[in-house]
């Protein structure tokens, strides 16, 4: 998972490109990057591993110069964490063009053997973004255009669909034409548009991954880029866009949803917010209907995004909600950080629980989801040494069973804390006294209450794959790059890889 974003503007669009990856950062803690693009065609790149905050500074926005630019934060889905493979991605030729992708290819081998064999292309990275530029590059190469026009780029994108697979929002720079952003034809990755009135000129465009980048920039939100479409906005600050892809659908990953986006955010027409109080309202039900005896004395949020679901949960159910957890906000995501030690280690720096809250209590903890259940063991362990006497675990989404594909870093399917297990048996790995899953299709309701889209890719809790080229030798080969071990060793050799550069 990753954030992205793009700005067309009459000023300088450093300082807005810093400002949008900041508010983006919950995506990807891995890397950042920016490149602009000034009036001459020249670009200018800056792009590190770190927290947006970390890898920018005076001196390198100061070289950040132009009135258009894309910027990409890395949350890696193979657990590599290399600067090679931190974005936006740049070649020269043709035109020069940077860009940035959110989501993850599912025929990588096969798009690698083309750009070898057939497209004389070279990469230098094992990145599937660094893929998709070098295919839209070659794309764009067929045009006898000094400068690509509109047509010339939907041409193009139209090729780019008929050959990736997969999941991608992307967002690209060609030098001195413009921007121009793209949606996979089943809209798997969120991506919307904005524009501000400029009094000085044409409008100012903004592309990001989610319109809480576009409100707190001052942009007004337009809409969704539509999956399969591709919208182009050059230099001047003129807008085009045509759909590119055939057979298209609109099915939004429901993860999105249940953790991912910031609840301010409003994709494919669906606030987050609603649509996880909407969640808690579900579960509430569902406790009603299961434990109607219950005797649960407190309802404490897991921070941060469990917070809708669970203070919905317990008005419906009248029992009081309380904040239960301090959060450290100088630590990551636990579900980002690669290797299963180092998120054993950060969720006691990241949670203290407040004594008084559990104390004698019979305590209800809300989460979004459990994926490897490493981070719920460790919060249950905390609420009964904090001295609770019951401790009740409700998650907002159902049990995680099978690898996500489409750019989420989830581990290979033994490491689920679900695989091969049912819901008491993991209760008793949590170490909680009952556990409450969400049902996939009161899920699906509650995100989808007004029918905003026809379906939602669901494939990390049922295994069905929307895009529907995922098969088992797929399914091997990312638990092959995914498994912790992969992961520890990995680390090890950038370890070694970072000794040796700074030697």
């Amino acid at each position: 998972m990753c954030g992205i974003i793009g700005i067309v503007s009459q000023s300088e669009v450093n300082q807005s490109l810093y400002d949008g990856l900041t508010v983006l950062q919950h995506r990807g803690q891995d890397a950042a990057g920016i490149v602009t693009c000034d009036d001459s065609g020249k670009f200018f790149l800056r792009k590190d591993n770190g927290l947006v905050k970390d890898v920018f500074h005076t001196r390198h926005m100061l070289r950040l110069k132009g009135n258009m630019g894309i910027g990409h934060i890395r949350y890696p889905t193979a657990g590599c964490s290399t600067l090679a493979e931190a974005q936006p991605f740049y070649v020269n030729s043709p035109f020069g063009i940077a860009l940035a992708h959110n989501g993850n290819l599912t025929n990588t081998k096969v798009l690698k053997d083309e750009l070898f064999q057939s497209d004389r292309r070279h990469l230098n990275t094992d990145s599937d973004s660094e893929v998709l530029l070098n295919i839209v590059a070659h794309e764009l190469q067929k045009t006898s255009n000094l400068a690509p026009q509109p047509a010339d780029i939907f041409k193009a994108i139209t090729q780019v669909h008929k050959r990736c697979k997969g999941a991608y929002a992307v967002i690209a720079m060609i030098a001195g034409v413009g921007v121009f952003a793209f949606r996979d034809p089943y809209g798997i990755r969120p991506v919307v548009i904005g524009k501000r009135e400029n009094k000085i000129g044409s409008d100012d465009y903004i592309i990001a991954s989610e319109s809480v980048a576009v409100d707190t920039l001052d942009y007004d939100l337009i809409r969704d880029i539509e999956p399969g479409e591709c919208v182009f906005i050059d230099v001047k600050g003129n807008i085009h866009s045509q759909q590119c892809a055939q057979n298209i659908t609109n099915a939004p990953c429901i993860f999105e949803y249940v953790y991912f986006a910031r609840p301010d955010s409003i994709i494919d027409g669906i606030s987050v917010h609603k649509s996880r109080m909407r969640m808690g309202s579900k579960l509430a039900d569902r406790i009603k209907r299961e434990f109607p005896q219950h005797d649960i004395d407190v309802v404490i949020p897991i921070p941060d995004t469990s917070r809708s679901a669970a203070l919905q949960l317990s008005y419906d159910l009248g029992i009081m909600y309380q904040e239960g957890f301090i959060k450290n906000r100088y630590i990551g995501r636990t579900f980002i950080m690669p290797g299963q030690k180092q998120r054993k280690k950060s969720v006691r720096q990241k949670l203290n629980p407040i004594g008084l809250e559990f104390e004698g209590k019979n305590v209800l903890l809300v989460d979004d989801s459990i994926v490897r259940g490493t981070t719920s063991q460790q919060i249950v362990q905390m609420a009964r040494d904090a001295g609770a006497k019951k401790v009740y675990f409700a998650s907002a989404a159902p049990p995680v069973r099978f690898p996500n594909v489409y750019g989420i870093d989830m581990p290979s399917a033994h490491e689920f804390v679900a695989h091969e297990r049912n819901v008491g048996q993991i209760a008793k790995e949590l170490g909680v006294d009952w556990l409450l899953y969400q049902d996939l299709d009161d899920l699906i309701d509650a995100v989808n209450e007004d029918n905003k889209v026809k379906s939602f890719d669901t494939s990390c809790f049922d295994g069905n794959y929307i895009t529907g080229d995922v098969d088992e030798s797929y399914l091997y080969y990312i638990d092959a790059l995914r498994n912790d071990a992969t992961k520890q060793l990995a680390d090890k050799s950038n370890a070694v890889i970072e000794l040796h550069n700074n030697a």
